[in-house]
């Protein structure tokens, strides 16, 4: 049997969409790395090249408030940060295991991975679906003006004929 090491359902808590991307934010990765914040952010830092721009992003002092309230993170000066956070996409957490190099990065980098691969899995379900709702929508829409000409069909053939007035013979005069 597999012991793991971090939940899943730990590291799905600790993924945030932030500027239209999945990411995880330094402080989380510290905690499941078990190691000091500013000593991850000092091995990113040491090996800049390592991580470009689509691995990694400072937040800005808006994110950073927005997570504050929304996350209840702390404030700064009252035992909160001094800097605001950064944020590692997928990509980045798994460059992450190439310069933390703990057997404790390596077995949690591998769970991160997982469930990144598994949350995508299930977007992409979920447009399938969506794909399919729509077009059974479509087929609905479609079948609903068919079943509405077959009624106005009904209905003329259950009107009453029409009664025409006109006599039948010649006209005098």
């Amino acid at each position: 049997m597999k012991e793991e090491i971090v939940s899943q359902d730990t590291i799905k808590q600790k993924i945030f969409l932030i500027r239209g991307q999945k990411v995880m934010l330094d402080k989380d990765l510290a905690i499941l790395y078990e190691v000091d914040t500013g000593m991850l952010n000092r091995a990113v830092n040491r090996n800049p090249d390592r991580f470009p721009e689509d691995f990694m992003f400072q937040l800005t002092v808006e994110e950073t408030e927005g997570l504050r309230c929304h996350f209840g993170i702390s404030k700064t000066g009252r035992g909160g940060r001094r800097y605001v956070p950064y944020a590692f996409t997928e990509q980045g957490v798994a460059m992450l295991s190439s310069v933390l190099r703990s057997p404790r990065a390596i077995k949690v980098n591998i769970e991160i991975m997982r469930v990144f691969v598994r949350i995508r899995q299930m977007l992409a379900t979920h447009k399938e679906l969506a794909y399919k709702l729509d077009a059974l929508e479509q087929k609905i829409v479609q079948h609903d003006g068919e079943i509405a000409t077959i009624f106005e069909a009904i209905q003329q053939l259950m009107a009453p004929p029409a009664t025409h007035t006109k006599k039948i013979g010649f006209k005098v005069g």
